[in-house]
């Protein structure tokens, strides 16, 4: 179980546990109900004292001059909802829409919202309770926030919209909240414009990848590993001191990494009368380009974090000073260009892993049999398995052009410049699978490879994944039926498997 404290801070460690679908036990402490209640008085103030004030007592976008009489600003806001809630696509993940109400909850908690104590502990116990709504995952352009889809999370509050249970099955809101024990809340000023202004949705499917993407980030390096000591790689480009005279961050983690991974191999030896001169860029770079991934990595992950605590509301209500200041927070710009760098990130891993592939099945490469197979021209062997490798990172090519190098205006020319943050996100999310299944082929590959050189161990971390392949996929050695044994390989790279197994051979791999 993950404990949260709302309105505190919140650490990478627990926002992961959660993208991976750890349960959630939320805390709203003294201080941040303190934060909240004190925002809400001064919206309260502010609806009193009748002076226009964006989003309370106005309309919203192009509408902001249109002036609302007070016993209307509750409809206002219901109408808010009922009216943004026109999402498209497919329904979210569950993991995804769990992350997205706990940063939404989270950032009201922030205390310049202006929404009741009583709004926090009704979406708290919604979390709590599993149940989720329904919430169409394309519609937003990042800015003003994701509006369509968080109006969708948002809808169980009036008992509009659709829910669906832990167990799966969808039912109209009002049939879902009885079997919970909620009802429905009448919104009062400013509180559905809280409930959607902020980049939250696209900040939780960007969390739910980097959940993904640190596996990834270790799992290459491993797959990287074994597939060096496939091919009777040379050990020397991961030695420290060629990462010292060039110490980007990443580099030096990855290099690390191999030097663990590949320790106490007896591959070594069987270079000390190699003819060849030096190995394929795809094997002795690996510290700059895997490393060079991992420093894409570390930046998302600090943008989603930072996003994480913040509150993103519009207009944010400051209740020391009785103001409300209408201004931009809910952009999505911070975090749609980190997530589309990462998205180049999977590139990276993807191009160079299938590189490494298709070096290990080419026998005047790697000095093995044909794709791999005893019988190579009887057998095709792993001939196709790269093949899919090579469509995959293709695909990869176009999901890392980057969303946030486009803007389109909208709300009559009122929201004239938006990120696509949601865009970058959903494309990233796309590419950490493309590339974990890349990395599956590869460890696939590079085990088969390790078949005609038993004669010779593997580094501890290398033949700790070897071990783990064949616990659960036996050698190749004539054709077969090779797309179940794809797909459980693939389940090894994203269940951590590999990585787990790899790390209690040789100890945590930097990520």
């Amino acid at each position: 179980m993950v404990v949260l404290s709302l309105g505190e801070e919140l650490s990478e460690e627990l926002l992961l546990a959660a993208a991976r679908g750890a349960t959630c036990k939320l805390r709203f402490g003294r201080a941040a109900q303190a934060r909240v209640r004190a925002a809400r008085q001064a919206v309260e103030q502010m609806v009193a004292g009748g002076k226009p004030v964006y989003g309370i007592n106005t309309g919203f976008g192009a509408l902001a001059s249109q002036s609302i009489d007070a016993a209307d600003v509750g409809v206002l806001q219901r109408n808010l909802l009922l009216s943004h809630a026109v999402g498209c696509g497919e329904d979210m993940r569950a993991d995804e829409k769990r992350l997205a109400l706990l940063l939404r909850i989270h950032s009201m908690c922030q205390g310049v919202s202006g929404v009741r104590v009583e709004v926090v502990r009704w979406l708290m116990r919604l979390l709590e309770s599993g149940w989720l709504p329904r919430v169409p995952e394309k519609g937003s352009v990042g800015a003003c926030g994701d509006l369509a889809p968080l109006a969708h999370l948002a809808l169980p509050l009036i008992g509009a919209g659709e829910m669906i249970s832990p167990e799966g099955k969808q039912m109209p809101t009002a049939r879902a909240l009885k079997k919970i024990g909620l009802q429905p809340i009448e919104l009062a000023a400013k509180e559905g414009l809280a409930l959607i202004n902020g980049v939250q949705v696209s900040n939780a499917v960007g969390l739910a990848a980097l959940a993904r993407l640190r596996v990834i980030s270790g799992t290459a390096d491993v797959a990287g590993a074994l597939s060096v000591e496939g091919l009777l790689g040379s050990h020397r480009p991961f030695d420290k001191r060629v990462v010292g005279v060039r110490p980007h961050p990443g580099a030096v983690a990855t290099s690390a990494n191999m030097r663990k991974l590949l320790a106490a191999s007896t591959v070594r030896t069987a270079h000390a009368h190699c003819a060849r001169v030096q190995d394929p860029y795809s094997f002795r770079c690996i510290p700059q380009v895997h490393g060079a991934a991992k420093d894409a990595l570390r930046h998302l992950g600090e943008a989603l974090l930072l996003e994480a605590q913040s509150a993103t509301d519009n207009p944010l209500v400051f209740a020391e000073t009785l103001e409300a200041i209408s201004a931009g927070n809910f952009h999505g710009q911070p975090i749609a260009m980190p997530l589309d760098y990462a998205a180049n990130a999977c590139c990276a891993w993807g191009n160079i892993a299938e590189r490494r592939i298709s070096e290990l099945i080419h026998p005047a490469m790697s000095g093995l049999p044909a794709f791999l197979t005893p019988e190579p021209g009887l057998n095709s062997g792993l001939m196709i398995p790269q093949v899919v490798a090579a469509a995959l990172v293709s695909e990869n090519k176009i999901l890392a052009q980057p969303a946030s190098a486009d803007s389109i205006t909208t709300s009559a020319d009122q929201e004239d410049h938006v990120s696509m943050a949601n865009l970058a996100a959903r494309k990233l999310r796309k590419a950490a699978w493309n590339t974990e299944r890349v990395l599956a082929i590869e460890l696939y590959t590079a085990a088969q490879a390790r078949e005609f050189h038993p004669e010779l161990r593997a580094g501890k971390g290398a033949h700790a994944a070897y071990r783990l392949v064949r616990q659960h996929l036996p050698p190749l050695k004539q054709d077969r039926y090779l797309g179940p044994e794809l797909d459980r390989m693939h389940e090894l790279v994203a269940d951590r498997s590999v990585l787990k197994a790899a790390e209690r051979a040789v100890g945590r791999l930097q990520r």
